[in-house]
């Protein structure tokens, strides 16, 4: 809602020295979304003129039509001789009265005015449209044309309201009366602690029986139905300038009197109105729900097929109206069109004002049915005083006899619903209990008075809601509304203090350890939406019967290209490297911790929970029981350097190593023994994957795997050469956790280093040797590392040499050689027995 703030003094007494910024801090204060507040004519310097059209000479040689005026524009040039000025807008005549900028003046956007030689002439000065003053559109397609009774010389800046300010106030689903200049100047009034002149407080005459004839079928979705009608309007009657101004500055356009007057008292009361021409309406207005297949063409040309739950305006033809959203085209108002025999102004000359309340669900879903949003369903659906219809009919009424020179007919009709007024009940101190504030009964009764509310009672109050506040139905509402007017501003801030011996899980705990170890290791967070693709399988190289493509798919899916819920965190946070990569980020190591879906086909349907009452424990069970299993996983994806070339060095590249020590570091984190085995898994690469095994409950499970990806995976997604990724399951970490990581006791002993090279089959995978030398070295082992792995000739084809580095050493004592060298024959002889393990070089 665009409200000026000139428009909005009419209604308050606003202090003279409060700018639109005050305004707007104050309504913000009182709980409306003030957006922006907009300041017309900023810097905009005359002189601007209105002036009188002399003479106009044709150009020709030129692209476009051109045409040298002379404009009078009486002594606002220092000389009372015509102004000479090029335009090329056609829609003005000789002796029309139009809007002149003279040399020296300055536009809006800062375009200073100065004469200057153009099209063979020099232009001293311009003749302007709306979009060149900041006004908008006014429909003319040109120039504007002012009505003859200006003077020439006047002030055009004065004139046509240039200069003001416009909240824009972002009005909430709840707030619908605020969609009117009549609910924000009560929001004003109530702000700034001023009295209200309230426009709807107009003497409207009693309903009779000779108003025109109306017939509500449906009362439901009519409950009130006021018409009246006007006679003897002029059809060439125009807006003035000040009703044009001010639906320019509310962000709408002005169209002919008769509908400008109607949108224009929507804008000041919020209750919208239809006019139509009562020479095309045939026989009594009707309102009733449409008949399936009827069809209506509405104002903007498009024909709908109707549905039988749209509430229709009807005649004896049948529908002439959408109600509440958009009016039909066969009533529409005529445009004031001279009689090519005659020369007679003809038009519409007489009116049928419809000033309805319909039933807010009704009017949303016809506007969401024929996708037709119109400023009347925007109201509508959001609540519309219906105590406001007479009074909104009556004032169009007034300013259709008072700016089209009509007569207003005394048959009045009003269909009224019989209804009584809503009243909630509430405790007194229930807003103090709300907020925490002890506010007391005098200032909660008397907030809800100053919102239109009557209250009665005194611990327990019965309050009457007024008929514009449908959004207040509960007792919480209640409490909003005093709470808000007395300021969340002043709401105290407490911490809710935590029940002693709670925090986080060891489960949340050992998340957050992970993101910090990943980040600390260099890793950038890249949190991804969790929907895929099913293709995305195929472009992974996953085989029919993976599980992974087994996928929860989402009735109501965000994009219809991604429908299915991740089983994997690879696909998104390998997107997020592409796209960082085609962007010019070449070195890139991202991570991500997340749940995927992995459904076990054991789900049920799942049953619809009650909304009246808590579910029982056996209906939460059965929604569980629907749901997919749902792991966390952690995953990380490499490309580029992993270490940067500088003056230190020539830096290297991210390979499968960084991977794998990534999953080790997860390990570490979760306090979790992992052993590492070669493996094939799509998407890696059959030589460079590895699988991650740790023992949960005695038993050894697979809990991830890591390595580089697979150069057709890479072609299929467009990834660097050499990308590399990890993926590993945060739960079954935790589950094999060794429990609390305790701190190693540190020895004050030295340590004593044995090297040993074993040759094996090329098929024995390191970790089995190595588990099997920390066996057999037993308690004096206090590490064992992997340091050289060599193949070729010496060792024979088929076969590797596994070198390592073993340290012993005693928590008590200095070991001697010969305990050291026992320890290492024990570890290798058990190598030899469990891998046919033999010492290179024996």
């Amino acid at each position: 809602m665009r409200v000026p703030l000139s428009w909005l003094r009419e209604y308050v007494d606003l202090p003279a020295t409060e700018t639109g910024r005050d305004v707007q801090a104050k309504l913000i204060s009182a709980g409306l979304e003030v957006e922006t507040v907009e300041q017309l004519g900023a810097g905009l310097k005359g002189p601007l003129v209105v002036g009188q059209v002399l003479t106009i000479e044709e150009l020709d040689g030129f692209k476009k039509p051109i045409r040298f005026c002379t404009v009078d524009v009486g002594q606002a040039n220092g000389t009372g001789e015509p102004q000479e000025i090029v335009c090329g807008a056609r829609n003005f005549s000789v002796g029309d009265k139009v809007v002149v900028v003279l040399p020296g003046a300055v536009l809006p956007g800062d375009f200073a005015i100065a004469a200057r030689k153009t099209y063979g002439k020099t232009s001293h000065g311009m003749i302007c449209s709306g979009d060149e003053l900041g006004m908008g559109d006014d429909g003319s397609g040109g120039i504007i044309v002012l009505p003859p009774e200006h003077e020439v010389g006047t002030d055009a800046i004065e004139l046509l309201k240039l200069v003001d300010e416009v909240l824009d106030i972002a009005v909430t689903p709840d707030r619908g009366y605020c969609l009117s200049m009549r609910g924000v100047a009560r929001e004003a009034a109530i702000a700034y602690g001023l009295p209200l002149r309230d426009p709807a407080l107009l003497d409207v005459p009693a309903p009779n029986s000779y108003g025109y004839e109306v017939q509500v079928s449906d009362p439901v979705g009519c409950d009130r139905f006021t018409a009246r009608t006007v006679v003897g309007l002029e059809p060439e009657a125009r807006s003035p300038i000040w009703l044009q101004r001010r639906l320019q500055k509310a962000g709408m356009r002005p169209i002919s009197l008769a509908v400008d007057i109607t949108n224009y008292v929507m804008l000041e009361l919020g209750q919208p109105l239809h006019a139509y021409d009562r020479s095309r309406v045939d026989g009594p207005i009707g309102v009733r729900r449409a008949r399936p297949g009827e069809k209506l063409t509405t104002l903007d040309g498009a024909q709908r097929v109707l549905d039988a739950e749209d509430l229709v305006i009807t005649d004896n033809r049948g529908p002439i109206g959408l109600a509440g959203v958009m009016g039909g085209a066969n009533t529409e108002i005529a445009d004031a069109q001279p009689d090519p025999e005659t020369g007679r102004i003809a038009g519409t000359t007489e009116v049928v004002i419809e000033a309805a309340h319909f039933d807010p669900v009704a009017i949303a879903r016809t506007a969401r049915r024929h996708k037709l949003s119109s400023e009347a369903s925007k109201r509508f659906e959001r609540g519309v005083d219906p105590q406001a219809a007479a009074a909104a009919a009556q004032r169009t009424v007034d300013l259709l006899v008072l700016l089209a020179g009509g007569t207003a007919e005394a048959g009045v009709t009003q269909i009224t619903a019989a209804a009584a007024p809503r009243t909630v009940t509430m405790p007194a101190d229930h807003p103090d209990r709300v907020a925490g504030v002890a506010y007391g009964r005098e200032t909660v009764v008397r907030r809800l008075q100053e919102v239109g509310c009557d209250v009665l009672g005194q611990d327990e109050l019965v309050v009457t809601v007024p008929s514009w506040r449908p959004d207040l139905a509960h007792p919480n509402d209640l409490a909003e509304e005093v709470i808000r007017l007395e300021g969340y501003e002043n709401l105290p801030s407490t911490l809710p203090t935590p029940p002693s011996g709670r925090g986080l899980t060891a489960r949340q705990r050992l998340h957050r350890r992970v993101g910090r170890a990943l980040a600390g290791a260099g890793y950038v967070e890249a949190p991804n939406y969790p929907f895929v693709s099913e293709q995305v399988f195929d472009q992974l190289g996953l085989d029919a019967d993976d599980p992974r493509r087994t996928v929860v798919k989402l009735v109501n899916p965000l994009n219809d290209e991604e429908p299915a819920l991740r089983t994997t965190l690879l696909p998104g946070l390998l997107a997020t490297l592409r796209r960082n990569d085609g962007r010019g980020s070449h070195d890139l190591a991202l991570f991500e911790t997340g749940l995927v879906f992995r459904p076990t086909g054991d789900e049920v349907r799942a049953a619809q929970l009650p909304v009246d009452r808590r579910p029982t424990d056996e209906e939460i069970a059965s929604l569980n029981g629907a749901l997919p299993r749902q792991p966390r996983r952690a995953a990380v994806v490499l490309a580029g350097a992993r270490e940067q070339a500088g003056w230190w060095g020539k830096g290297r590249p991210a390979d499968w190593a960084d991977a794998i020590e990534a999953a080790r570091l997860l390990g570490r984190e979760a306090g979790a023994e992992l052993t590492v085995r070669a493996d094939q898994h799509a998407p890696w690469h059959p030589g460079r994957c590895a699988a991650f095994y740790a023992t949960v409950d005695g038993e050894e499970i697979l809990v991830g795997h890591a390595g580089e990806l697979h150069p057709r995976v890479l072609k299929a997604l467009h990834l660097p050469a050499r990308t590399c990724a990890m993926e590993i399951e945060l739960d079954l970490l935790e589950q094999a956790a060794e429990g609390a990581v305790r701190a190693p006791s540190i020895s004050t002993f030295p340590v004593a280093t044995q090297d040993v090279a074993l040759v094996v089959a090329d098929d024995v995978p390191a970790a089995d040797v190595e588990a099997a030398l920390r066996e057999g070295a037993g308690e004096l082992l206090e590490a064992v590392r992997l340091f050289d792995v060599f193949t070729g000739e010496q060792i024979g084809e088929g076969r590797k040499s596994l070198a390592y580095a073993l340290r012993f050493r005693a928590p008590d004592r200095t070991l001697t050689v010969d305990e050291a060298s026992a320890a290492r024959d024990a570890a290798v002889s058990l190598a030899a027995d469990r891998t046919g393990a033999v010492l290179r070089g024996a």
